[in-house]
């Protein structure tokens, strides 16, 4: 039985029962679809429509009803859902996800850097827990999608370096997976792994905080049945990597001004389109996690509503 909560907002998820005490919060698997369908996606920058440079208002519309028409179980926030983190952000925000809310679906969201780019800290937090009501008091927490898939939302902007809190969270976290878990996956804003830029958006590259994380993944993806995945945003494209048992996604094509970016050789998608505004989505079938870049082709149109399967990638899981 799902529970709904009277607020714009909806994370229709109840507080985690004693088998996962570890989580945050938890989705029973008897109201869960088989296939399990996961959307991740970031870098909306929801603002006033006269804003049309820093965000088109076109395209974030029309990934909130190709969302809403995906019905998935839960859709992963990877961070920058407001433009400036003002109140008149997240009243837009409001009003264009409004499909999301009749059709009650479970929305996640990790904290970005633009959720504090124009107010002192303590004021944006306050802004987002009166959005996020359910997350108030919490800037990283987790939630347990059924018996075999966790999802983690990490804050970039608080430290991720050993022995922070957020750092000694995590890995209690990952250490009380429940044995049947198969599918680990992290939200966050700032990417640790990404296409190294040498000329352009050199202040994107990865930072040492999430370098750091990287290093820990490796270990823990070492000693674990779960698969890790890492959905980032922060650069306005996309980007795909696997590195030491953990893939590495970067989704920023939410509707923020689109980023090129100058490819590496170990990024597996070397397609030239651009720009890249897209979702991901997550199908998890018997024994196979399967994701998909959904690319929006006519993002200049008016009103957009072509889309296109750009990347795939399977993920082999344990019985």
């Amino acid at each position: 039985m799902r529970v709904y909560l009277p607020v714009l907002f909806l994370l229709t998820a109840v507080p985690a029962a004693p088998l996962r005490a570890a989580a945050t919060f938890s989705v029973p698997q008897s109201g869960l679809p088989d296939p399990l369908v996961l959307i991740a996606y970031g870098d909306m920058r929801f603002t006033g429509r006269r804003e049309t440079q820093a965000s088109s208002p076109s395209v974030r519309q029309a990934l909130v009803a190709r969302l809403a028409a995906e019905n998935p179980a839960a859709i992963f926030v990877n961070g920058d859902v407001p433009w400036h983190g003002v109140d008149a952000d997240y009243k837009v925000y409001r009003k264009e996800t409004r499909a999301w809310r009749r059709k009650h679906l479970r929305v996640y969201p990790a904290l970005g850097n633009h959720e504090f780019s124009a107010c002192q800290a303590s004021i944006c937090l306050e802004r987002w827990w009166d959005t996020f009501a359910e997350l108030r008091g919490r800037r990283w927490y987790s939630v347990a999608i059924g018996t075999r898939v966790v999802g983690i939302a990490l804050d970039s902007d608080a430290s991720l370096l050993p022995g922070s809190d957020q750092r000694a969270w995590l890995e209690e976290q990952v250490a009380s997976l429940d044995p049947g878990v198969r599918v680990v996956l992290i939200v966050m804003h700032h990417p640790p792994v990404a296409d190294v830029q040498t000329t352009k958006l050199t202040d994107h590259n990865p930072r040492p905080d999430e370098q750091a994380l990287a290093e820990y993944l490796a270990a823990a993806a070492a000693g674990s049945a779960a698969r890790f995945v890492v959905s980032a945003g922060h650069i306005h494209n996309y980007e795909r990597f696997e590195k030491d048992g953990v893939v590495y996604l970067v989704s920023g094509g939410g509707g923020a001004l689109p980023y090129e970016v100058d490819r590496t050789a170990s990024d597996l998608y070397q397609n030239a389109d651009f720009p890249n505004y897209h979702y991901v989505r997550f199908t998890l079938r018997g024994q196979t996690l399967r994701g998909e870049m959904i690319r929006l082709n006519d993002y200049a149109a008016a009103r957009p509503k072509k889309w296109q399967s750009r990347d795939y990638f399977e993920i082999n899981l344990q019985p």
